[in-house]
């Protein structure tokens, strides 16, 4: 094994001993022990994923097998690693923003007594994600698919002690359990059909699949690789959290906040876009895949924005603001525009893992009260997180120069120049979402770091806290006393926030030219030239310096700064008119306020169904058939048989006597009747 191989090894491997050294052997290395070898493990997964990604810009990429588990007929199953330019992409992101979500956790969770079984989880978690984007074939894709759920489970019901957390947890479980059966089902007909799990085989023979239709329903054959590719997508509409398998995302802010910046940030929700990215092969030969892709994308990011407007909970707005940014990432997928689909991951990564743990340290400053509605002013107490957050609010919203512009302009204009069947509609949704986007995204900052102080009231206010939800069980006191001051997290928290920030601004601006227009995915990604968007982006990009100018002209800039100051003058100027219109369109506030009813109709339909069939199969089933007609029905006939032969057997010689007369009687009457 060379050098550069074993270095492969190192990424995924160092997280693993640090999760297994915290995780078992917390109790012996203790607190501090337990961040040290976690850390340790993450940052050497850095380092190691920097070099290799300096050996992949020297021309040096590898697709090979490290391990082979098991072989089946012509079927291989093993360990192998794809590391080429959408890869080392991915690692480097993954692998920075999990360190610094370590680091930060050292000041969040500081008082917590589950911190060893915190820093084991989130560095297996990280373990997972790496086995996942480093994989080069569909079983190792599926293993770190899975235990990146799994792990999430565990760290989403983390205080297992609250009963909405293990609700929350349970429901990511199932939902994406839901995405996963598609997702198998996309790799059991590749595996049928192709007789391989191994990607390059497999799309080598994509156009054989292209060419071949499979029968779902007697009498209406179906393109197979169209239906390859949606089943595929089902998948990552359950990791990566598109309608109708959204509704998991916002329930799991019940978890830790450093999870909510792992989690909805730079790995489990972007593993959807990364895989449908890596499948590009496939999706590029069915255009009903891709157009399927485009609407269910544009709709989750303009209607999982207007949810964003009415949330209290701090954590909430940037939870549904994430559901609505992965909605722009599944929109460029849907139009061919995958590199412009990884950047927006990438540069999402960094602004909305600073934004979750901005909010984080707010959360801290306020002593664990996360209601939007008693804070306001924290700008002059907590600058650090203040001017960190308003960075990370630009970056979100695409203003000029700050890596977010970058990304989210290129799919607006790749969506603009789409002929894929939807492609109206989803710019419609994308243009409008920028709006929503802004709007929702300064509420927010608005309301936290501007206006009058409403701490120290929360006590007699709103019902102490009826939306917000505490971040560290019931058993904490959670918000300031009357009188009490916010104040500046430690420096263990705000150093991550800094160490964000300078992407969040700089990352567009001095990648967008190789990443979109270069040669950087030439290799990683394919796309077909009928759908070649990206190629006429191209001609109208004249540098990262003109783009922005440009974009100072543009309808998305003009509409991200409407939403600002619409924003500023409902919440600053006149707070009475959201009352108002609230108010006025009370139907509409009911509707977004139930999340469109997706969770009561999960409840009644899905929920309710599963328990009314389980109540049937149960009573007729179970007590009916087989206790009643089967056990119990044949000790009912034995007993009967045994009463009736009860009445044969008396005792008395004169009935025995009389018996046997009848019989011979009866015996003589069949005999002569034969002769």
């Amino acid at each position: 094994m060379s050098e550069m191989q074993s270095l492969y090894l190192v990424v995924p491997l160092a997280p693993l001993v640090g999760a297994i050294l915290a995780g078992l052997f917390g109790k012996a290395i203790g607190r501090t022990g337990a961040h040290i070898v976690t850390i340790l493990g993450v940052a050497i997964a850095f380092v190691a994923s920097f070099l290799i990604f300096q050996d992949v810009q020297a021309g040096n990429t590898f697709n090979g097998t490290v391990y082979t588990w098991a072989t089946s007929g012509s079927l291989t199953f093993e360990v192998g690693f794809l590391i080429d330019e959408l890869t080392v992409m991915m690692m480097l992101v993954v692998t920075f923003v999990s360190l610094m979500v370590h680091i930060y956790t050292i000041g969040y969770m500081h008082e917590d007594p589950g911190y060893q079984r915190f820093f084991s989880y989130i560095s297996l978690f990280t373990f997972s994600m790496l086995m996942l984007v480093m994989s080069n074939n569909f079983l190792q894709l599926f293993f770190g698919w899975e235990a990146v759920g799994l792990v999430s489970y565990l760290l989403i019901g983390f205080w297992y002690t609250k009963p909405t957390a293990i609700f929350a947890n349970m429901k990511a479980f199932l939902v994406n359990r839901v995405g996963d059966f598609g997702f198998l089902l996309g790799i059991g007909l590749i595996a049928a059909y192709t007789g391989s799990l191994n990607y390059a085989e497999v799309f080598a023979q994509a156009d054989a699949l292209s060419a071949k239709t499979i029968e779902l329903f007697p009498g209406s054959p179906w393109l197979l690789i169209s239906v390859i590719c949606i089943c595929l997508f089902i998948g990552a509409m359950g990791k990566s959290a598109q309608v109708p398998l959204h509704v998991w995302l916002p329930d799991s802010m019940e978890g830790p906040t450093p999870i909510s910046a792992l989690i909805h940030a730079a790995t489990m929700v972007t593993a959807g876009i990364f895989m449908v990215a890596r499948m590009s092969p496939l999706f590029e030969l069915s255009e009903t895949a891709l157009s399927f892709v485009l609407v269910i994308g544009a709709t989750t990011a303009l209607f999982m924005g207007f949810l964003g407007i009415i949330q209290n909970d701090i954590k909430r707005v940037v939870a549904y603001s994430t559901l609505s940014q992965l909605g722009y990432m599944t929109v460029a997928l849907g139009v061919s525009a995958y590199s412009a689909a990884v950047f927006h991951l990438m540069t999402h990564a960094f602004f909305k893992a600073l934004l979750f743990l901005g909010a984080g340290s707010v959360i801290i400053g306020m002593h664990h009260d996360q209601d939007m509605r008693n804070m306001g002013g924290l700008r002059k107490y907590m600058p650090i997180t203040w001017i960190t957050s308003l960075l990370g609010s630009l970056a979100l919203i695409g203003f000029p120069f700050l890596s977010g512009f970058y990304s989210k302009d290129s799919i607006i204009e790749a969506v603009h120049f789409s002929s894929i069947p939807g492609a109206g509609y989803a710019y419609f949704c994308v243009i409008a979402g920028v709006f929503v986007t802004a709007f929702y995204s300064f509420r927010m900052y608005f309301l936290v770091f501007h206006g009058e102080e409403r701490f120290g009231k929360a006590h007699d206010d709103h019902h102490a806290h009826e939306d917000a939800h505490d971040d560290h069980g019931d058993d904490h006191h959670h918000g300031l006393a009357p009188g009490q001051k916010p104040h500046e997290s430690p420096m263990v928290v705000w150093l991550p926030l800094v160490l964000l920030a300078i992407p969040s601004v700089l990352v567009g601006f001095f990648t967008i030219e190789p990443m979109l227009f270069g040669e950087w995915f030439k290799n990683a990604i394919y796309i077909a030239p009928a759908h070649d968007t990206i190629g006429e982006l191209a001609n109208e990009f004249h540098g990262p310096v003109a783009m922005a100018v440009h974009g100072l002209q543009t309808l998305p800039f003009w509409l991200a700064m409407g939403g600002v100051a619409l924003s500023y003058f409902f919440y600053m100027i006149a707070p009475q008119i959201p009352a108002a219109i609230m108010r006025t369109f009370k139907p509409i506030y009911v509707l977004l306020d139930n999340k469109y009813y997706f969770d009561k109709f999960n409840e009644t339909f899905f929920a309710g169904g599963a328990r009314l069939l389980g109540k049937g199969l149960f009573k007729g089933g179970d007590q009916g058939l087989i206790d009643g007609l089967v056990i119990n029905g044949t000790a009912r006939s034995v007993s009967l048989i045994a009463q009736l032969s009860r009445l044969f057997q008396s005792g008395h010689i004169y009935q025995y006597a009389f018996s046997m007369i009848i019989g011979v009687c009866i015996l003589l009457s069949l005999w002569f009747s034969v002769i």
